[in-house]
């Protein structure tokens, strides 16, 4: 495993863009300067052994000299142990509302943007539980199991978008039903489900499906992405906005937030709803319900050890600036006899 460790170093790579317009704005200045001193001809023959190709070679290795220099700078470390540790906490799962209707806008920057930063930002608040993520619109689908490896969550839930599963609609109780598969141990009585969604539900079964899951000992939270009044679905393409959707009438599609459905499947399992507007306030009432709750104890593998890797890009660089700083321009007589590029010599 890989850990970065001074990633804002990652923007001394801006340097590498700059050497290459700054040899090109050369390349073309220097051209325009020898036109205006003589013909082409004439200048092969003056200057006979100059080569563009070393001097976009050069250019080359000096670019790969600072990346791995920045590279060198981030120090990226290679994990070398694994061990196994004991921890306590509450097993959650995450389900996600994917639907067509999380791309309105009517909270910024948009419903699925939104849950995605309190899902974020609620896992960053955690300490030892472990997390699991569903995606959610007419089928329920496994992004990732029951894990405390937080990172792979954040990635994991960072790549969810409207796409990903083919069947629309809103079904809330297949999120419930998938979930219920999540936990392991069936005398848990710590489960936690935390759905994300604007509360529209197609099948209508979500709440007689809560009251299921209360019996197997899930305690259900929802939080409402949107708002009372609604807006309208975007049809986007590379993220304009072309269009929006409409109804058989030609009408626009207006959605909006249902806190009352949320609420509902809440209350059937001595859940909470919360209002996904204040993203410290979903936080903070999150927090407040799991450390009230009792901690499973369970094992977990982690990486304890993380070795340095930067001395292997620091050496690399310095072996690339001394290469360049050598590396002359002008073609060389072996080069010459061997014209592996195809140059023309006068």
């Amino acid at each position: 495993m890989f850990r970065l460790d001074e990633k804002i170093w990652f923007w001394t790579l801006l340097v590498i863009p700059v050497i290459i317009l700054l040899f090109l704005f050369l390349q073309i200045w220097r051209r325009s300067a020898q036109k205006k001193f003589a013909e082409s001809r004439l200048l092969k023959r003056l200057s006979p052994n100059q080569s563009l190709f070393k001097s976009v070679l050069k250019v080359l290795v000096l670019c790969a000299a600072f990346a791995c220099l920045s590279l060198a700078l981030v120090n990226p470390k290679i994990g070398t142990k694994l061990e196994t540790v004991r921890s306590q906490g509450v097993d959650i799962v995450f389900a996600v509302d994917v639907s067509k209707s999380m791309l309105a806008e009517d909270i910024a920057p948009s419903r699925l943007d939104k849950s995605k930063q309190l899902v974020t930002q609620i896992i960053n608040s955690l300490a030892s539980d472990r997390v699991g993520i569903i995606a959610y619109a007419g089928k329920a689908f496994p992004q990732l199991p029951i894990t405390t490896d937080y990172a792979s969550a954040k990635m994991f839930l960072q790549n969810m978008n409207t796409d990903m599963l083919s069947s629309q609609g809103t079904a809330i109780s297949e999120a419930i039903e998938l979930a219920k598969t999540y936990y392991d141990d069936e005398e848990q009585t710590n489960r936690v489900l935390i759905i994300i969604s604007d509360g529209e539900d197609h099948d209508g079964e979500a709440v007689d499906i809560a009251e299921e899951a209360n019996e197997q000992g899930i305690r259900i939270l929802t939080i409402g992405v949107g708002d009372a009044k609604g807006g309208p679905i975007p049809i986007k393409r590379n993220g304009v906005i072309l269009n929006y959707k409409k109804d058989r009438q030609g009408e626009t599609v207006i959605t909006r937030l249902d806190e009352v459905t949320l609420k509902e499947i809440a209350e059937e399992t001595n859940g909470i709803y919360i209002n996904g507007n204040n993203t410290i306030e979903v936080v903070d009432a999150i927090k407040e319900v799991l450390d009230k709750m009792d901690k499973k104890e369970f094992e977990s593998k982690q990486i304890a050890d993380f070795k340095d890797q930067f001395q292997w890009f620091l050496g690399f660089g310095i072996l690339l600036l001394f290469i360049d700083i050598f590396f002359l321009e002008r073609k060389t007589a072996w080069l010459k006899k061997l014209n592996l590029f195809n140059e023309t010599y006068i």
